[in-house]
């Protein structure tokens, strides 16, 4: 029987796998310099220094391209940061919940190669995570032990615990494959390779253009309690089951089980300026407090970027902005090809979070042994996903982390480090936009202290026992907070929606249509989280290296 013929272009929109096995052949990239000519004709600015933006820009400096980092803010990382209160009492997380980063795999690899592996500690996490469930009983998903995870579902659902075995060695069978393809074919060419792709990797052929529902159900996985389990961590990726790309949560669901959810030790900033560190210490320049005002073109190439009033003149430009900033209001009018924009158009805008931070006035390590605490709502996924649209703070699933239970010595003696958390749409805080962006805030710190008390109540009532009576400090921050600081529209923390309209193929590619300008951030492919930004970032220097000297 003859191999099917599949074109480069449905391989790439079947599999998650596919992007995040990608490394680079530095045959390939030696042979790209060395018809390239004088780095120093290739200067390039990098709009943004999120972890897309430093990553890309670290690659660049240390092949010896002359990069600039333009940042709005006045310290690297994006949403990748942490921030103090009290007098530096409280060093609060901004995003980072956890991160699969070991055993070989594509974060660790590129952090290895840009220098940073050994510059960032990696606390590896109690648990992948813990679902406290409506009885007041948990579910703890084990480290590193698939097996185990198996066994403690079907324990909790003996009459599916066949099919719950089955789709665990699923998974673990596409983190396989993906690993054979990185070792076979890390470029992903060859017409030969995508013919045989369908016999030699079927599992991850099978994803498709499916959804985690569909994934879940063709396994025999229909129990709504099970799959809320299962795909408790859904709101890493912003879609519920129903309607989130199996590809998106399958590879890294597999990273986790099979290489454990770390923590970087001692916030997410260290990760952020350890990359910066990276940029410069090859000749890169990174600017603080300049937020990028146009990218210009002529000729339908990049020519430079303006900031804060200067003009950096560039061959190429690098977009960890977002998509809609990027193509919408940086660029000038008549750049974007039409039926390219349309395409954004279609694109919806992805969900932002609510974020409720504590610090308090003793260690409560000892009452709550969990570090991540997914606190059931007992209604599925997707009454959640409603929720959170609408902000129905009082009746959606939320988060706890009890930072201190990452790692010994997270907060200061005597005191603990806590943070709630929903996903939250845009609409609920529209309203307030205008007054907000003219600094008259007294009815939107209205509503958002009525959604903090909302969370900390609920969070005192299910997992922290008289917590409101530890609080020493307390903030929180809204989708607005997001898209003050960010810039990303309606404060969106993984760019574009995860769903199968918006899988591979159909994800904006981070070589763009405009000459010279690529992307590399969560807008992008492969998409969103730590991993994902990083990864991509490594697939845009690929690609301006093959279109330099290829």
């Amino acid at each position: 029987m003859s191999a099917p013929k599949i074109s480069r272009r449905a391989f790439l929109a079947m599999s998650a796998t596919a992007a995040a096995s990608f490394a680079l052949d530095w045959t390939k990239i030696d042979a790209f310099a060395a018809s390239m000519g004088p780095k120093k004709d290739y200067p390039t600015v990098v709009i943004g220094s999120g972890l897309g933006g430093l990553t890309a820009a670290a690659f660049l400096a240390r092949q010896g391209i002359p990069v600039t980092v333009l940042e709005r803010h006045n310290v690297p990382g994006g949403y990748a940061t942490s921030f103090e209160r009290a007098e530096g009492r409280f060093d609060f997380e901004v995003s980072l919940h956890a991160t699969a980063a070991g055993n070989g795999n594509a974060e660790e690899r590129i952090l290895r190669y840009l220098g940073v592996w050994d510059k960032v500690q990696f606390a590896l996490l109690p648990e992948q995570y813990s679902v406290l469930l409506p009885d007041g009983s948990f579910f703890r998903a084990p480290q590193k032990d698939p097996d185990g995870y198996a066994r403690l579902l079907s324990a909790l659902f003996p009459h599916q615990g066949p099919n719950i075995a089955r789709f665990v060695r699923f998974m673990t069978d596409v983190a396989g494959e993906g690993k054979r393809v990185m070792r076979k074919n890390p470029t992903l060419e060859g017409a030969s390779f995508y013919a045989s792709f369908p016999f030699e990797y079927p599992n991850m052929f099978s994803l498709g253009y499916r959804t985690l529902e569909e994934v879940l159900k063709s396994h025999g996985i229909t129990d709504p309690r099970l799959i809320s389990i299962l795909a408790v961590t859904w709101p890493y990726y912003g879609l519920p089951p129903s309607r989130l790309s199996a590809n998106y949560f399958i590879s890294p669901a597999a990273d986790y089980l099979l290489n454990g959810a770390f923590y970087v030790r001692r916030r997410s900033q260290d990760l952020s300026n350890a990359l910066a560190d990276a940029v410069t210490n090859h000749g890169g320049e990174i600017i603080y407090g300049a937020e990028a005002e146009r990218i210009h073109v002529e000729n339908g190439a990049v020519t430079g970027v303006t900031a804060a009033g200067t003009h950096h003149p560039a061959r190429a430009v690098v977009s960890n902005a977002s998509a809609p900033a990027t193509f919408f209001n940086l660029l000038p009018e008549g750049a974007v090809p039409k039926s390219y924009r349309k395409k954004l158009e279609s694109y919806r805008v992805g969900l932002s979070s609510f974020i409720v931070w504590l610090g308090l006035d003793r260690d409560i390590t000892e009452t709550v042994k969990d570090y991540e605490i997914f606190v059931s709502s007992g209604r599925s996924p997707e009454a959640d996903y409603d929720d959170f649209l609408a902000g129905r703070v009082s009746e959606c699933g939320f988060l706890v982390a009890v930072y201190d239970n990452a790692y010994k010595g997270y907060s200061r003696p005597g005191t603990s480090t806590v943070s709630i958390v929903i996903l939250s749409g845009y609409e609920p805080w529209r309203r307030f936009e205008a007054d907000y962006d003219q600094d008259s805030k007294e009815a939107y710190l209205a509503e958002k202290e009525r959604w903090t008390e909302i969370l900390i109540r609920r969070a005192e009532e299910r997992v922290i026992p008289g917590l409101s009576k530890m609080i020493a400090v307390k903030d929180s921050a809204t989708p607005l907070t997001n898209r003050r600081y960010t810039g990303n529209p309606g404060g969106a923390i993984y760019g574009y929606d995860h769903g199968v309209d918006n899988d591979f193929v159909n994800r904006i590619d981070n070589r763009t249509p405009v000459r010279g300008l690529y992307l590399a951030s969560a807008w992008g492919n492969p998409g969103a989280g730590y991993g994902g930004t990083i990864a991509g970032a490594e697939v845009t220097f690929y690609k301006m290296m093959k279109d330099w000297g290829g």
